[in-house]
């Protein structure tokens, strides 16, 4: 059955109401298993009817918040905000429904497990879980308690992000803080910058520009000016918000009777307590302190020498601003790998199309775009997904590739409509939708992707694939809804293929003669894969350590 039930085109009024009339539909069925007589409770009162208006509710409920993210439209965005709180303080409320809570205890207690499908059966078990993980076995003044700081953090939360993804500084420099008197950053990434007046550059904070800034410019003060800007990014709201935010996680923690918010976290997934994971942390520092040591001894001598050439101060040290330079210039050096020169092999459409062949071959899949789709930007695609074997419609994808003004600021992918079964027992398609900041085509140039970007893409439609392939009869189960210790595997395992030299040679085509990389080029690619590995990997330990 092929039904996306998303909309697009809402207003700032339709998300209004929407939102209001989904609250007092969903309300009506909890208030309903809420009052069961406590002796009549079975699983087709109780917990399939849970089961059928979860799914209700979170297919509206992603499509009313995800506007947020991704409308081109203030004050859908300002009103799908509001939304997403007024629906957040109304999941905390039902979440600590100690009277349906009750009634779970009672079905679990009466009815047979083995009356029970697996999954359903792990479904009842989860929600009794998640149920003492909302305190409801707690006496009702600290049930009151919890609520009202679980309410405050999950305000705290959207709005904090509702700053980054609104915030739109602008940094300007000239032609030599760029440093193109003596090389720095690319002639066409300068010449697709909007200018002031007095013929300064403008500079935003989304990855196009910052990442680019970072690792090409060799100008350290404007690296300085760049690394600092994106760090302090709505630093007074956010600052605020985590001060709040902080003692507030560490509270409901201690009233849930944890030492901290770590341990809380933890409990569901594989470390459990925090102790493991600072030995584990520990334990992988040691183990890679003397290859981050080698590779740091080498990027400060590579910084003495540069330092000394071009008449920068030398301080001793490696600043966060250095970091990403070097390490470019340590794969240019070790590797002779320019990645200014390499995205030119990776244009946007050829790496969408190969991505795609490779994830339809590999999986049995069959895409097909939809050219009259609605989206909520002229520049989204969407595409359907079938299986191969079957020609069964599995799901819909969007692909949201470019940053503008409002737009969600890093990568992502959004699972929309999960897929479940459905009351009649049909199925529910997925649809996600793959959110990324990647640089804008011009009219000269197409959207060209360093390795790196290549490598993000790969990751995030590992996601998309991950959630269309779902087999779950429950949203709790679907796609994404895995133990969080195995969410990242498939995408980590298919981001593999930009790291393999016969895929890179398939999704590699110049953008001016259509020519694949050529072969000692790739060799050197695929061999970069272990530049700066020990600084990365001995950094990530010492910064979680610490």
């Amino acid at each position: 059955m092929d039904v996306n039930k998303l909309q697009w085109d809402l207003t700032a009024d339709q998300v209004r109401t929407r939102t209001d009339a989904l609250i007092h539909r969903t309300l009506q069925v909890y208030d309903s298993v809420g009052t069961l007589d406590i002796g009549e409770v079975t699983y087709e009162n109780s917990l399939k009817v849970l089961a059928n208006v979860e799914n209700e509710y979170v297919v509206e409920q992603r499509n009313l918040i995800f506007l947020r993210y991704v409308s081109q439209h203030e004050d859908v965005r300002a009103a799908s905000t509001e939304a997403d709180k007024k629906l957040s303080e109304f999941d905390v409320d039902m979440s600590m429904r100690s009277d349906v809570f009750q009634r779970l205890v009672a079905l679990q207690e009466r009815i047979n497990p083995k009356a029970l499908k697996p999954e359903a059966k792990r479904y009842m078990e989860r929600l009794l879980k998640l149920g003492q993980r909302n305190g409801l076995h707690l006496p009702n003044k600290i049930q009151s308690e919890l609520k009202d700081t679980k309410k405050q953090i999950s305000e705290l939360c959207i709005e904090f992000m509702k700053n980054l993804n609104e915030d739109t500084t602008i940094l300007l420099f000239t032609r030599d803080e760029l440093g193109m008197s003596h090389g720095g950053l690319p002639e066409d990434f300068l010449g697709d910058l909007e200018k002031t007046d007095d013929d300064k550059y403008k500079l935003t904070l989304k990855y196009p520009h910052y990442m680019l800034t970072i690792k090409e410019c060799y100008i350290p003060e404007t690296r300085r000016k760049m690394e600092t800007a994106f760090y302090s990014r709505c630093k007074d709201a956010n600052t605020r918000i985590l001060e709040k935010l902080i003692p507030l996680r560490a509270k409901a923690a201690e009233l849930l009777g944890f030492c901290s918010h770590a341990d809380f976290v933890l409990e569901m997934n594989m470390a459990k307590k925090k102790e493991n994971v600072a030995k584990f942390l520990d334990q992988l520092y040691q183990k890679l302190k003397p290859l981050g040591e080698e590779e740091r001894s080498f990027i400060l001598d590579l910084k003495r020498k540069e330092c000394a050439e071009r008449g920068f101060k030398y301080d001793s040290m490696i600043n966060a601003w250095d970091m990403y330079y070097y390490m470019t210039q340590t794969e240019k050096i070790k590797y002779s790998v320019n990645h200014n020169y390499l995205k030119e092999f990776f244009p946007v459409e050829v790496v969408t199309t190969i991505l795609m062949d490779i994830y339809q071959d590999l999986l049995g899949l069959s895409f097909t775009q939809l050219k009259h789709a609605q989206t909520w930007h002229n520049d989204v695609t969407v595409y359907s997904v079938q299986d191969s074997l079957t020609g069964n419609v599995l799901g819909q994808f969007y692909l949201d590739l470019y940053p503008r003004d409002g737009k969600y600021g890093h990568a992502a992918c959004f699972d929309l409509q999960p897929g479940c079964l459905l009351p009649d027992g049909k199925r529910q398609i997925v649809v996600s939708a793959l959110v990324t900041n990647f640089t804008k085509p011009t009219k000269n140039v197409p959207s060209l992707l360093q390795h790196a970007e290549v490598a993000i893409f790969f990751h995030e439609f590992g996601h998309i694939i991950h959630q269309i392939c779902t087999q779950a009869d429950f949203v709790m189960f679907s796609g994404g809804n895995v133990e969080t210790d195995f969410l990242e595997a498939p995408s980590q395992m298919l981001e593999n293929w930009v790291w393999e030299k016969e895929p890179l040679k398939r999704m590699s085509r110049h953008y001016k003669n259509g020519s694949s990389i050529p072969d000692d080029l790739l060799e050197k690619l695929v061999q970069s894969r272990l530049a700066n590995i020990g600084k990365k990997s001995y950094k990530l330990a010492s910064d979680c350590f610490q």
